[in-house]
């Protein structure tokens, strides 16, 4: 297994309900139905919860640290009680430490939840959304803020659609790949540093720094914008990681892939990422190789693996133990050209 220099980022232990819902009240809709008293209340965990058992009485399993979702069955359920077993009902999970409270489906607020919710001051909110689009869109954003990352020094661009990362000692000439890959019609995802976060088991996702966005360094030259320069279309926010370039000055004695059988990996936040150690020496041309990289990627993505296919020709020719014609053609029928 090839290691790549890494450096962990500090996993965020909590974010607060104003985080929240400054972060994603266009992405939600949501709405403030109390008063902002509890939003320096903090969210630990990704996952949300619907407390009917709890509302019902049984507390004993009632996950209260988590962002308390009220659907459909929550509120029909506290409507058809009496004032006197509403309130009892309400009162007893507000009792918990709760971080706030989301109604969905459009329900509204009964005036006893909105005063119960500024009692313990416990925010409460509102979206439209149904409850299972809502806790899969709330339960991806909160698992990106919650996610592991690390940064990677580097250069990521998009090419053909496979997010390539370029690393290397510095001044080995990642940027200025980069660069022609972005003047060939491919997109930068970031340069210089990289932010790596891991999005369910097998995925990692990059993307560049607020500060530095789309800019890139190039030595002798300076800093330059590459959205500026080039349009939008040079750019792209965020890109799967799918393969790892490593570029280094060709070594004599070093070994290098002449097949292709074999493959490397590099293994990132536990994720194993095909992982290419590509030689530079004058005259090869390191753009076009990277686009055949990300093409045989993709290639074998979808199942077709050149080597292999080699591999299995040269032994059915071997098996056949005959000496054929090393002409790729048998017969020329009247092509001279």
């Amino acid at each position: 297994m090839i290691k790549i220099d890494q450096k962990a980022i500090s996993r965020k232990e909590f974010i607060t309900v104003e985080f929240l819902f400054r972060n994603s009240k266009d992405k939600f809709k949501l709405r403030l139905l109390s008063d902002e008293s509890g939003f320096s209340k903090k969210i630990f965990e990704q996952n949300l919860h619907r407390p009917g058992l709890a509302l019902a009485g049984f507390v004993d399993l009632f996950s209260y640290s988590r962002v308390q979702v009220f659907g459909n069955t929550e509120m029909r359920y506290l409507r058809q009680l009496s004032d006197d077993k509403k309130m009892e009902s309400l009162e007893r999970i507000f009792k918990f430490n709760i971080p706030c409270i989301i109604l969905t489906d459009n329900n509204v607020a009964f005036p006893q939840l909105i005063e119960i919710s500024n009692k313990y001051h416990i925010p409460l909110f509102s979206s439209p959304f149904s409850t299972t689009k809502f806790v899969f869109l709330v339960s991806d954003f909160l698992d990106d803020q919650f996610a592991p990352r690390i940064s990677i020094h580097g250069s990521f661009v998009d090419v053909y659609g496979a997010g390539l990362l370029f690393v290397g000692k510095s001044g080995i000439g990642k940027s200025e790949v980069t660069l022609d890959l972005v003047e060939r019609g491919h997109r930068l995802v970031a340069d210089d540093i990289i932010i790596l976060t891991k999005k369910g088991e097998g995925i990692l996702m990059g993307s560049g720094t607020n500060l530095a966005k789309h800019f890139m360094e190039i030595r002798g030259l300076g800093i330059i914008d590459v959205e500026r320069m080039f349009g939008i279309r040079a750019i792209r926010y965020q890109k799967r990681l799918e393969i790892i370039v490593e570029l280094e000055v060709w070594d004599d004695k070093a070994e290098y892939t002449r097949t292709g059988l074999e493959e490397d990996f590099v293994s990132i936040l536990d994720v194993e990422i095909p992982y290419v150690k590509l030689p530079i020496l004058p005259g090869k041309n390191i753009t076009v190789i990277s686009e055949v990289i990300s093409l045989n990627y993709l290639l074998k993505h979808y199942g077709y693996d050149a080597s292999k296919i080699f591999q299995d020709r040269l032994t059915d020719k071997l098996k056949g133990k005959k000496l054929d014609d090393l002409r790729g053609v048998d017969y020329f029928e009247h092509d001279f050209e």
